[in-house]
């Protein structure tokens, strides 16, 4: 028998609509909230920091060890350290007005917004290196463009959150009260 005549069925070379679809959805679903966040409180909560730098961490080890060929690993490798010199940079220019701060700020938001639909990527890649490989680039771009779209009307969603929740909605959901949010006594 060969590799070809042992290989399960679902793991074709050729990945199905649904798949691009679920990878779509895990994008989404991991650059919602920050994006909410920003609008919302005008700023990264340090957990969703951090779990974008543990994520990436891992792939960066992988794609390091990994013995397989891989084109492009220097660039991964790189983009994937991202928020590890985030997280470096704000233990440098912690509690100072120093250029490094804003540094620190500028990498740890890029890390933030470009680092998490990437690192989902390469963490699929890691799992399953042949998906993508068959996507033709107006299914890429729709990837790409579903995910802007998400990040920019959560954002959006955030930045006028008095429209359409309450301060308690935040208090009962375990998050702090963002500016400007409106009390339910004070709804029309």
């Amino acid at each position: 028998m060969n590799r070809a005549e042992d290989a399960p069925e679902t793991m074709s070379a050729a990945p199905s609509p649904v798949a691009t679809g679920v990878i779509m959805i895990a994008m989404a679903i991991a650059v919602w909230w920050p994006a909410f966040t920003l609008g919302a409180w005008g700023e990264l909560f340090f957990d969703q920091i951090l779990t974008v730098w543990a994520a990436s961490t891992a792939a960066f080890f992988f794609i390091v060890f990994d013995r397989r060929p891989q084109r492009r690993r220097v660039v991964k490798a790189i983009a994937l350290l991202l928020p590890s010199v985030w997280l470096v940079l704000e233990f440098i220019a912690a509690n100072t007005d120093d250029p490094l701060t804003l540094l620190g700020d500028a990498v740890g938001f890029i890390a933030v917004f470009f680092a998490i639909p990437f690192t989902i990527w390469i963490l699929v890649r890691v799992m399953w290196p042949e998906f993508g490989n068959d996507i033709p680039v107006v299914g890429r771009w729709m990837i790409v463009v579903s995910i802007a779209v998400i990040a920019t009307a959560s954002f959006l969603l955030g930045v006028n959150h008095p429209h359409f929740l309450t301060c308690e909605d935040f208090a009962v959901s375990g998050n702090s009260e963002p500016a400007g949010c409106t009390h339910i006594d004070e709804l029309p």
